[in-house]
């Protein structure tokens, strides 16, 4: 479905009980709602939760936004890199945390418990420092209080694949940084490729994206003010962000609840889904009769 959020279009869709206390889940860098496992969304709406998944601007089904002379071609990106020229991003991840907010307004949610991973989780902590009003917890998984610079740009930014192109390289980043504890098959990860592929692979958007991310900035002073439960969620196995960025996130943020799982990386798969939406309303449960508004009427 399309909605009109902070003034583009965004894609989302909705499970569970229309009178549930709204979750929103925001993804990571480059990829879509539907690499969301239904046994995670499904298993948070199992739990009572109005819950929400979206694609992020410039990804998916939601609208691209290049902005005037940003370049979204990684082979430029690079160059102007090399030649020592300063780059600018199309957007920031202050716009996309205003998209969540937007979103919320849309579909008029005034507080929602909010979960994002990796980039996600960058949006997360913004909303949690600038918009902790409209927050009833955070939940940050496996992600840093600042992202690596411009220098670190190569490996991350993507370039234009054909559908099987994507598949191969969807399946080799997960052999590397995937969660080996709770793995799934090369044919799992093949047919999630090819969905997002179908649905709106964007080299240009993702790397956008990626602008966006690495010039986001320090949040660790940010974090310091955060007046919100918040639970920080990180992989022992990650190789693509160290659990001491997320241990070091849990040491900002007064109160914040740290979690290390073993077995998991730098994704969630279906296996891992149940001890992730476990862990998580098992935390909202411990927090809510300070933080949950009570539900609507059916």
């Amino acid at each position: 479905m399309q909605i009109t959020a902070n003034g583009i279009q965004i894609e989302y869709e909705e499970f569970g009980p229309a009178n549930g206390v709204p979750f929103v889940l925001i993804r990571g860098l480059g990829t879509q709602m539907t690499h969301w496992p239904r046994e995670l969304f499904g298993g948070f709406a199992e739990f009572g939760y109005r819950t929400i998944i979206f694609d992020n601007r410039d990804i998916g089904l939601s609208q691209r936004c290049p902005g005037e002379g940003i370049s979204g071609d990684a082979g430029d990106i690079l160059a102007m890199v090399e030649r020592g020229q300063s780059l600018k991003s199309a957007y920031t991840l202050d716009d996309m945390a205003l998209d969540v907010i937007g979103l919320m307004d849309a579909l008029e949610i005034k507080k929602a418990h909010i979960f994002g991973i990796s980039m996600g989780g960058g949006i997360t902590q913004l909303l949690a420092a600038n918009h902790a009003d409209r927050l009833l917890s955070g939940t940050i998984v496996m992600t840093a209080a600042h992202f690596q610079g411009l220098g670190h740009l190569n490996r991350v930014l993507v370039y234009p694949e054909t559908r099987e192109q994507h598949q191969e390289t969807w399946v080799q980043g997960n052999h590397e940084w995937g969660s080996p504890g709770f793995a799934v098959s090369d044919g799992y990860l093949r047919e999630e490729a090819g969905i997002a592929w179908d649905r709106g692979y964007d080299a240009a958007g993702i790397n956008r994206q990626a602008l966006a991310a690495v010039s986001s900035g320090d949040r660790r002073e940010i974090l310091k003010t955060v007046a919100l439960p918040c639970l920080v969620i990180h992989g022992a196995q990650d190789t693509l962000v160290p659990p001491e960025a997320g241990k070091e996130i849990a040491s900002l943020i007064p109160d914040a609840q740290f979690e290390l799982i073993e077995g998991m990386g730098h994704t969630i798969t279906p296996r891992l889904s149940p001890v992730i939406t476990n862990l998580v309303h098992r935390f909202i449960d411990e927090h809510r009769p300070n933080l949950e508004p009570a539900k609507d009427p059916a």
